[in-house]
């Protein structure tokens, strides 16, 4: 078991170097990676079986970013734990830079290229079928958009996971009710989610998604029925960390300013000579 003080220092390195990224391009979606900070740092600190100078070994969990265009959280994870170099972080969303601006499988330890929502699921179902058939171990971990929940694609690779029985699968919803345009509940109202996928057949639990031993209990106990995929509701806020940006919509596509930058790092506790 690690140390609150652990997962929280980590998650706000996520927090700021993804304000940073953001910022020096002056892209979007700053927001989303914010909400998700939490989930990522008890993930990559304690739950996820991957390692930075193996990241492609055979027996590795997978870990499937549904909501790509939060790639900046999941690179400054990265770049904590390793996997790539933190001077890569100042490449984001650059020509001719090592980060995309959707997560990309060409960067070491993703798993999948991810953009558009309702993408993620589909793809971590067949990578969990392709597991058992093979006889392996690992488990396929995707973290979705409550968005995501909105696809098509999203619904039939439910169905799909039910039906057989993939319980080396788990959903992660960084359930934090806002999207592009507006509140989720008044674009497609979820609610009740849980209930919902309960009677889909998938085992399923509800979570404050920036409870960092909340999120390491349920993690830890994988699956959560034998015989039925899991699916972890991890309720949360938008811009979680600064206060000017918490569940507002204008998050999702606005950065921080450049005359911000100081006063959220400040609020962060991150003195942002974090070396890159």
């Amino acid at each position: 078991m690690h140390t609150k003080d652990t997962y929280r220092e980590f998650a706000q390195k996520i927090r700021a170097h993804a304000v940073m990224m953001t910022n020096l391009r002056h892209s979007g979606h700053v927001g989303s990676s914010l909400s998700m900070a939490d989930i990522l740092a008890v993930l990559y600190e304690t739950i996820l079986r991957v390692d930075p100078k193996n990241p492609r070994r055979a027996d590795r969990d997978r870990f499937i970013l549904s909501k790509g265009h939060a790639a900046a959280g999941v690179y400054a994870a990265l770049a904590e734990k390793g996997f790539i170099p933190r001077e890569w972080l100042r490449t984001y969303y650059c020509d001719n830079g090592k980060l995309c601006g959707h997560i990309s499988h060409h960067v070491p330890g993703a798993e999948f290229s991810t953009g558009s929502l309702g993408h993620g699921l589909p793809v971590a179902v067949g990578m969990a079928i392709a597991a058992r058939m093979a006889g392996q171990q690992h488990r396929i971990i995707v973290l979705m958009s409550d968005g995501d929940c909105n696809e098509g694609s999203t619904w039939e690779s439910i169905m799909f996971a039910a039906q057989q029985r993939l319980d080396n699968l788990t959903v992660i919803v960084d359930y934090n009710r806002v999207q592009a345009l507006g509140k989720s509940k008044d674009i497609i109202d979820l609610e009740p989610l849980g209930r919902k996928i309960q009677d889909f057949g998938w085992a399923v639990k509800e979570i404050d998604g920036h409870d960092h031993r909340q999120i390491e209990s349920a993690l830890s106990i994988l699956p959560f029925q034998r015989g039925r995929p899991s699916f972890l509701i991890a309720r949360t806020v938008k811009g979680k960390g600064l206060k000017s940006m918490e569940d507002t919509v204008d998050c999702h596509y606005k950065c921080v300013p450049d005359d911000g930058l100081s006063a959220a790092y400040k609020e962060l506790g991150v003195a942002y000579e974090i070396d890159v």
